[in-house]
């Protein structure tokens, strides 16, 4: 539960520059792998919050009930999707990328 919180700590600092980067360039925007990127975590985050919860909650008893367990199975490939999708964006995007 505790790398459960560490995880969503962490994953809202980097959505702070994830939005940055979003908001502040619209040739960013116009990339759909960055809508799709940002969503997906967007999900992870809130289904990762949900999961925190359900644990706090319940304790051990989250984890014979299987809601935790698929709750994290889901946010893991969720997170594969959006790793591939942020792969995209550097790679065939050039988001961040200095050409110089």
């Amino acid at each position: 539960m505790w790398l459960l919180g560490a995880a969503i700590v962490m994953a809202l600092l980097a959505a702070v520059f994830g939005f940055t980067d979003f908001f502040g360039d619209a040739q960013i925007r116009a990339i759909s792998s960055a809508w799709q990127h940002m969503i997906g975590n967007l999900i992870a985050v809130v289904l990762a919050l949900i999961n925190f919860y359900i644990r706090y909650r319940n304790g051990a008893m989250a984890g014979e009930t299987g809601v935790g367990v698929w709750l994290s199975l889901v946010t893991v490939l969720l997170l594969l999707f959006n790793g591939w999708k942020g792969w995209e964006l550097v790679y065939r995007g050039h988001v961040g990328v200095s050409e110089g």
